[in-house]
């Protein structure tokens, strides 16, 4: 018997099972064509997860999550999956960045250079210093003078009257630079120092600060000869090899590579108009005058470099002036080409160091089951562990997906607060009053894994200890979440959150 008769009368066969056996021969390719869909389709799903199994194998959460999308909606998940399933970078960008860092981070231009800034911290501060300069790059350095700014306006106009003072140079990297008060005082103080001879660049988020780079207000610092560029720039063909949302979260100013600041801070106003129904947003960041501000330097070079293609040899050769009396600080940076687990870790580093009291502030909480794990152990060791969000959050899906986290939490005795004057913007952590942190960085997956991002260790007590007040000033502005109340809530609630807390991995 030849094999295609044998085929044949396996469909038969088939058709006859169906009760369709004695349907015309149309009726018969019909329902092989059937056939063949429903096994072409089975075969995609069993690759798609074949390759999610594969892909995710560190991460069961995110794999189960995608491996359910997948087979309960397959033409979707599909898409989704391709669109934000992996962390695509795009095979050219990240060569070319790549390139970048090697040509930018080289010897002889860390911060750690000189001798006389290398520090030796106590057993708790450098067990987190290690493993932020291994996961990171940058190692601890002394001798910088420390501003904590906790007021949007009060950051603003530090910022303006350093880049009024500046002779020769001035460097700006922010996610969001908006058009309104603030961005216009900035750009009129970036437009007189550049007239002056000082050399000034921009460099902002393409997503971030989309109205901007389209405003009036662009045009203004270009024909005022400030350099203005856009990070990783959106469009269908990139789309094709590269995920749109993989973006520069970054918030760096560096003014004659002494000074710098980083933290939550975007260039607004607290009103914050293109979300003006959650203002205001309270965000944290610091100034750092000395040699840790050259990390700073290193970053938004190679971020520039990358965009730009131009690399200003002078400026990354130059090293920051030491100031005697100055803090300990470690600059930490994470990106989707490099380090790209350096914020989840160096958080984890700081649950597990604790030993009495741990302040975390953010306003995206959507962690890594490791890290919900640490900071239930954390409470259950006897530590005070307090989480700060915002109660009315501008992703209804994020703040749902953040209260899914709660009942483990409070169970572990976790303290959680629920910030009510505004949106808690400022991501912030102290450990035992010893050890400050400030980030651009979400408790969020996508800050843990897909958006450059950067911050500041500073291990000093007082520091530590004006951090902490900054934070209880959060707390006295917020209600404090009930467990047992929280235990109560309605079924609605819960299916919501539920439902959000499965996508969570995805978010």
């Amino acid at each position: 018997m030849s094999t295609t008769v044998a085929q044949g009368e396996t469909l038969h066969l088939c058709l006859m099972l169906a009760g369709v056996a004695d349907h015309t021969a149309t009726d018969v390719e019909w329902y092989t064509s059937l056939l063949r869909f429903l096994f072409l389709d089975l075969l995609i799903r069993f690759l798609l997860v074949l390759l999610v199994l594969v892909r995710k194998a560190g991460n069961p959460q995110t794999a189960l999550t995608w491996v359910i999308l997948l087979l309960g909606l397959p033409v979707a998940g599909l898409v989704l999956y391709l669109l934000f399933g992996e962390a695509r970078f795009g095979y050219f960008r990240r060569k070319r960045h790549a390139e970048a860092i090697q040509r930018v981070d080289r010897p002889g231009v860390r911060a750690d250079t000189n001798p006389d800034v290398r520090v030796e911290l106590p057993l708790m501060e450098s067990q987190i210093a290690s493993l932020a300069q291994k996961v990171s790059g940058a190692a601890p350095v002394r001798g910088n003078r420390i501003e904590l700014f906790g007021d949007s306006a009060e950051f603003v106009d530090r910022l303006i009257g350093d880049i009024q003072d500046a002779t020769r140079s001035v460097h700006l990297l922010f996610y969001i630079y908006l058009d309104d008060e603030a961005g216009s005082r900035v750009a009129r103080a970036l437009g007189e120092a550049q007239a002056r001879g000082v050399t000034c660049r921009l460099l902002v988020d393409a997503v971030g600060s989309k109205a901007f780079l389209k405003s009036r207000l662009v045009e203004e610092l270009r024909r005022s000869g400030v350099a203005v560029r856009s990070c990783l720039p959106v469009n269908p063909v990139r789309m094709l090899f590269s995920r749109l949302d993989l973006r520069n979260h970054r918030k760096i100013a560096v003014i004659d590579g002494q000074v710098g600041f980083t933290g939550s801070n975007n260039l607004a106003e607290a009103a914050f108009a293109v979300k003006a129904r959650f203002a205001p947003w309270v965000d944290c960041t610091v100034r750092i005058d000395g040699p840790a501000t050259k990390e700073l330097q290193v970053l938004f070079l190679e971020d520039w470099h990358f965009e730009s293609g131009e690399l200003a040899e002078e400026e990354l050769l130059a090293q920051p002036e030491m100031r005697e009396d100055g803090l300990p600080v470690q600059i930490i940076a994470t990106g989707p080409n490099f380090y790209n687990e350096a914020t989840t870790q160096i958080v984890q580093s700081c649950i597990q160091v604790v030993q009495h009291e741990l302040i975390l502030t953010t306003p995206y909480f959507v962690p890594d089951e490791s890290t919900i794990r640490n900071l239930c152990v954390a409470a259950q060791r006897g530590v005070q562990t307090r989480l700060v969000v915002p109660k009315r959050n501008d992703s209804r899906m994020v703040g749902l997906a953040s209260r899914s986290n709660y009942e483990k939490l409070l169970e572990s005795g976790v303290e959680i607060f629920e910030f009510t004057k505004g949106l808690l913007h400022a991501k912030t952590i102290t450990i035992d009053r010893r050890v400050g942190v400030v980030m651009s960085a979400n408790l969020d997956r996508r800050s843990f894994e897909l958006n450059f991002e950067c911050g500041a260790i500073v291990y000093q007590s007082e520091f530590a200890e004006t951090l902490r007040r900054l934070q209880q000033s959060y707390i006295r502005d917020s209600d404090q979440v009930d467990p047992e109340a929280w235990s109560r809530r309605g079924r609605g609630h819960q299916l919501g959150e539920t439902l959000a807390g499965f996508i969570g991995p995805l978010l």
